[in-house]
């Protein structure tokens, strides 16, 4: 039998510090404490030359359950969908009004702190309500 793997989620992006502390918000993960010998993040960055500044960040579940999320930058832009898309689970177990309710709360939040409502898909005979929604850099992902 073989052994369960865990594994990281890659980000790429333009601003990677700025996507990462946006998916902390959304998940409750956290960043690392920055590099020894720098109290804040900023502190780190600025000791690096410009082009090497906001390189990468990472975040982490606190539990340690959850897969450490990296977010590195690239020079191209998104051009069309992300190749990976992340079902935020937040309305488990919920259904009809109670889980819509909980859906639209939770987009709410989300919009305040950068994210774009794209669609918010209503319960039908096969599939209960979920919402499709944009991080701060145009990745889409799902309220479910």
């Amino acid at each position: 039998m073989s052994s369960i793997k865990k594994f990281q989620v890659t980000f790429d992006c333009a601003q990677p510090e700025r996507v990462a502390r946006f998916w902390c918000e959304v998940l409750g993960y956290e960043p690392p404490p920055p590099p020894e010998g720098f109290a804040t993040w900023d502190d780190f960055n600025g000791s690096l030359s410009p082009e090497d500044r906001d390189r990468w960040f990472s975040c982490s579940d606190p539990s340690g359950v959850g897969p450490r999320l990296y977010f590195q930058r690239v020079p191209e832009g998104k051009v069309v969908k992300n190749r990976v898309h992340l079902d935020v689970r937040v309305g488990t177990g919920l259904v009809g009004e109670e889980r819509l309710a909980t859906l639209e709360a939770e987009c709410a939040r989300l919009v305040a702190l950068g994210a774009v409502c794209v669609q918010v898909l209503l319960a039908d005979d096969e599939n209960e309500s979920c919402i499709v929604m944009q991080d701060v850099e145009g990745n889409e992902f799902c309220l479910d």
